[in-house]
């Protein structure tokens, strides 16, 4: 070990001089973890039907390995199985049992990853991990094994500044299904209940609001998605014999589609009224920027650009089953599907929205089409009080370490899970940090991370752990 960080350093860790401590040690090691970063980027782990899975089990493998080296207690990995025979992404914990007087911290990510999609429209190799202008490029990068390296990298600080008595308790859960909705992980919570108590929780697997600019994540949008199945006749038949008096599938589906929004783009679903408002401005400019949209575009809907991606309801078709443009015949298209994804703002509940979609479709003219929805995934929104005891704690960390102040922002995506922690361990305060930032583009082709932000999400850990620890003692 290098003799400018000598093992059970004792300063107090909210000074300026163990910031700086602690600042030294990621420089020091940070090759180390951007290489193991790159590792675990190497492995497609794509927990979607239709994948090999031998890809994903891999990742869990590297990821123990990985875990291994920090010497955590009951290193364990766990698959969750259906009655139908399905499997469950394998998850991986790792736990450190605390001191009498110390509190437990929970350290969440997950190693499974998107899809690559059109591999054309990738710059590098998605999976091998390429350095460009201080950016990592590649599927996983950002999310969310960056995460489980700031995870590790945290634990091996804390053990190398504070000494191994320590005390604070440390529970590592690596997810394996994450991307796809964590389907198991109400069941995993049944069994595994103990395993996963925690007087704290970090999800780093949230964003910041720019490179420069730190953020904790205060809100979470809640998910509804569904398929709404149109069927006009039993068969298709001919479009020239009896077209005219009876509209094709598509066409109806589309009525439907084009009633789901105003004319300005506001929501047309009654009953789902914004219950927060958020205090920050962001830019059109850096939104039309980061979003790539397309000039003279008109931006849809009311209310400020933050309100309307963290705290309003927002739907999206997402996908649409019908027949292929070259596959097409003089017919008249009989059944037509969408797939929607709608976006709860916080306090709105996932039942009753999808009633109230439902109840919408079904008083629109639909031409008497038999007209079905049927419901998919559904996760609540989450709202973190910001000024809680570790949430102010946390946006200290992140403030020492990036240098700039921490500010709340909320979340357009959702985190179906984390509803699902909050009632389950009520008392524990979840906090959501993360490694990415608006140039991202997670899920999208070029999936990057900017190295400067993964240091210092590692330092803004390091300094809060170091900082839970001390607080008990002292």
């Amino acid at each position: 070990m290098n003799d400018a960080f000598p093992a059970g350093t004792r300063l107090d860790p909210y000074s300026a001089a163990f910031v700086e401590i602690v600042k030294e040690w990621v420089e020091h090691r940070f090759s180390h973890i951007v290489a193991e970063l790159k590792h675990l980027v190497t492995y497609p782990s794509l927990a979607f039907e239709g994948y090999e899975r031998a890809p994903l089990e891999a990742s869990a493998d590297a990821v123990v390995t990985l875990l291994q080296k920090l010497g955590l207690q009951e290193l364990q990995q766990l698959t969750e199985h259906g009655s139908d025979g399905t499997a469950s992404g394998p998850a991986i914990i790792g736990r450190r049992p605390s001191a009498a007087n110390k509190p437990t911290v929970l350290l969440y990510a997950h190693h499974d990853v998107q899809p690559v999609g059109d591999r054309a429209a990738w710059n590098t190799d998605p999976w091998e991990a390429t350095e460009i202008n201080g950016r990592l490029y590649g599927r996983g990068t950002a999310d969310d094994k960056a995460g489980i390296l700031v995870h590790y990298a945290a634990i091996q600080a804390l053990e190398e500044l504070l000494g191994a008595d320590h005390g604070l308790g440390l529970t590592v859960f690596i997810e394996g299904e994450e991307e796809i909705g964590s389907p198991f992980f109400s069941q995993f919570l049944s069994r595994h209940k103990e395993l996963l108590e925690a007087d704290t929780i970090i999800v780093a697997d949230s964003a910041n609001w720019s490179t420069d600019v730190p953020a904790l994540t205060t809100s979470l949008r809640g998910l509804l998605d569904g398929v709404i199945e149109v069927t006009v006749a039993e068969h298709p038949v001919h479009s020239g014999l009896f077209g005219g008096p009876m509209l094709d599938a598509i066409t109806v589906l589309s009525r439907i589609i084009a009633q789901l929004h105003t004319p300005d783009g506001e929501l047309a679903i009654p009953g789902l009224e914004q219950s927060r408002w958020a205090e920050v401005v962001y830019d059109e400019d850096d939104y039309r920027s980061q979003t790539g949209a397309v000039e003279g575009f008109r931006l849809a809907g009311k209310g400020t650009l933050a309100d309307r991606m963290w705290n309003k309801a927002a739907l999206n078709i997402i996908g649409i089953d019908t027949k292929r443009i070259s596959e097409a015949s003089n017919s008249i298209v009989h059944t037509a599907s969408a797939k929607f994804s709608l976006r709860l703002g916080p306090g709105m509940d996932p039942q009753k929205t999808m009633s109230a979609l439902t109840n919408h479709i079904e008083a629109m003219d639909n031409f008497g089409a038999t007209v079905k929805t049927y419901p998919g995934e559904a996760g609540k929104p989450f709202v973190v009080d910001g000024g809680a005891p570790y949430s102010r704690m946390m946006k200290q960390a992140l403030t020492d370490a990036w240098g700039s102040e921490a500010i709340e922002i909320g979340l357009g995506g959702s985190i179906p899970f984390v509803a699902e922690l909050a009632a389950v361990y009520p008392e524990a305060e979840i906090l959501l940090t993360g490694i990415e930032d608006p140039d991202t583009r997670a899920h999208a082709p070029n999936e990057s991370l900017d190295l400067s932000v993964l240091r210092h999400a590692i330092e803004a850990e390091v300094l809060l752990l170091a900082r839970m620890a001390y607080d008990v003692v002292e």
